[in-house]
């Protein structure tokens, strides 16, 4: 009889566990559908990232089998600094070819990993453990799973990991760091067969520099890797730096190694410039406190019921952890608070605060929720939990209720309702640009990157680049310009000395009031007297990419 007591808890965690499992997963699943259409209209996030930041940062993988190589002299190069994304891409178009539901499915895969990775990451640490090694046989805890589904089931997780942008691979090579992290021993010693802790130093080495390949902003996400190492020495200096300096030296090593190679050969210059087009501060100590306070407010965007509670495990972890340390005292617990501090920090610093940032935010702090608030529940399930204590947990649990079924619903609304205005626009554009035998089919746009993921046209960009617009102009001779609701003064002076600018076509597209209108322009020469001499140029041929493909065969149907 006491036997069954003791085992129907555990078979009943396991079964709750299996029916969140199993209601994430059709969530993931939901990601898979309407890759193609637009990022959500009159959605809470109005965020650049949308019409750009697509085709940037794949760009190198999109040239590289449209032009035969990656690099475009003059023109915005970020690969040059960030290579691990558009290499994992091409890889990817070596089998899809260059499309944008290929990127996307690619960015939902990474989700997916994200998902298995927090699942694996908080087992790790099975409930909120004093110890800062985790148990060689943790007790069932529901933290996992709630995570996992909370994940899922996010509106914001929801539409931006399915941008094929940095932020999702950013975050999954840090769930793996940390869990690399967790397994870092300072007894690690070959000779003594320690060969986990010496493979986790290993790993650990090679991800921090994929890290910084992938986004540099990475480096704010370091003091909660250290943390964990810190725990796993004991808190103990000379333990630490036994696992801290190898992967260091290593990880400094690979990247000294990528940028002498690599940048500082060729590409010096593209690489400075990231950095001096992005302005990487915007904080003075005239703004210092409106900057913060934009910084913290802004954490809604995350969810307005995630980012209170959120903060409401933190200042849980932080008090019970000093009041009752053998419950709330877990390593993880710091790691996950240092890893959201750390990249608040980048954004008070950047100044710059894009909704998509965030979402390396998102992460840890729904980790936290759950680790946190299952605590509370393992600690009242122990029958040591004091009043206060026992009316925490049942709040906590059913505020993940509503937090859980709000961002489903959400969720759902964005699945059930897709559409397709910059889709439809970039189509009819390939169309009229396909069409003309006259004009150079390059493309001059600031979204001439993400034009070029979704139909194959060859562009370059309007707005960043080493080379000044009007001497890239009159080097690449783009014969078609695309701009969003208006030409601006600075484009018009550099194109007007070299062309006349004719108005084709207009495509309302997406919802930003300043963004809202894809026009199309003809660059026409100023006095016209023959067909297009720039004829005679060598232009990157058009690529036909599935999607594209796709549409024009729907759209040709319907008009049968």
């Amino acid at each position: 009889m006491n036997r069954s007591r003791l085992s129907f808890p555990s078979r009943a965690v396991r079964t709750i566990e299996a029916l969140l499992l199993a209601a994430a997963a059709i969530f993931l699943a939901l990601h898979g559908l309407h890759l193609s259409a637009d990022f959500p209209n009159h959605s809470p996030w109005m965020d650049w990232a949308k019409y750009t930041d697509e085709g940037w940062y794949g760009d190198a993988a999109i040239r590289h089998f449209q032009r035969g190589h990656w690099y475009l002299p003059g023109d915005f190069n970020p690969a040059v600094a960030l290579p691990v994304w558009p290499l994992l891409e091409g890889l990817l178009f070596h089998f899809t070819g260059v499309n944008l539901i290929a990127a996307r499915g690619l960015a939902v895969g990474v989700f997916a990993l994200i998902l298995v990775s927090s699942y694996l990451l908080l087992r790790r640490w099975d409930g909120l453990a004093e110890d800062s090694i985790p148990a060689d046989k943790p007790t069932k805890s529901l933290a996992p799973a709630i995570a996992v589904l909370l994940l899922a089931v996010s509106p914001f997780c929801y539409v931006f990991t399915r941008l094929a942008i940095l932020e999702p691979l950013l975050i999954l090579l840090m769930l793996l760091a940390l869990r690399a992290a967790s397994y870092a021993s300072p007894e690690t010693d070959l000779l003594k067969r320690q060969w986990r802790g010496a493979g986790a130093l290993l790993a650990l080495g090679l991800l921090l520099p994929l890290m910084v390949l992938t986004k540099t902003t990475a480096i704010f996400l370091i003091p909660a890797i250290l943390w964990v190492l810190w725990a796993r020495a004991g808190y103990s200096l000379r333990p630490f730096l036994r696992i801290a300096v190898p992967p260091a030296l290593l990880g400094a090593a690979l990247w000294m190694g990528y940028f002498g190679l690599m940048v500082h050969a060729s590409f010096l210059e593209d690489y400075r410039y990231l950095f001096a087009a992005n302005s990487y501060t915007g904080i003075t100590l005239e703004n210092a406190a409106s900057v913060l306070h934009d910084t913290v407010s802004s954490g809604l965007w995350m969810g307005k019921i995630l980012y209170p509670l959120a903060i409401a495990a933190s200042m849980l972890a932080v008090g019970l952890g000093f009041l009752r340390p053998r419950r709330f005292r877990s390593p993880l617990v710091g790691a996950l608070i240092l890893w959201a501090l750390g990249y608040a920090g980048f954004l008070s610093y950047h100044d710059n605060l894009q909704p998509r940032y965030y979402l390396v935010i998102a992460v840890p702090l729904t980790l936290l929720v759950a680790v946190v608030f299952e605590g509370l529940r393992s600690a009242v399930s122990a029958g040591a939990a004091r009043p206060y204590l026992r009316l925490a947990s049942a709040g906590a649990f059913a505020a993940v209720a509503i937090l859980a079924a709000s961002d489903a619903r959400q969720t759902l609304g964005y699945v059930r309702t897709p559409e397709y205005t910059f889709a439809s626009a970039a189509d009819q554009i390939h169309r009229i640009i396909a069409a003309d035998r006259t004009h150079n089919p390059l493309v001059l746009s600031i979204s001439g990157s993400n034009l070029s993921l979704m139909t194959g046209l060859p562009s370059i960009c309007d707005d960043f680049g080493t080379m000044e617009l009007d001497a890239r102009v009159r080097t690449y001779h783009p014969g078609w310009y695309v701009a969003w609701n208006y030409v601006e003064d600075d484009k018009m002076e550099a194109l007007a000395p070299i062309y006349h600018l004719r108005r084709v076509a207009e495509f309302p597209a997406m919802d930003d009031p300043e963004r809202n209108l894809l026009i199309l322009y003809r660059l026409d020469p100023p006095e016209r007297k023959t067909p297009r001499q720039h004829q005679q140029n060598p232009s990157p041929r058009l690529l036909e990419s599935s999607f594209s493909q796709h549409k024009a065969a729907s759209t040709d149907s319907r008009r049968d």
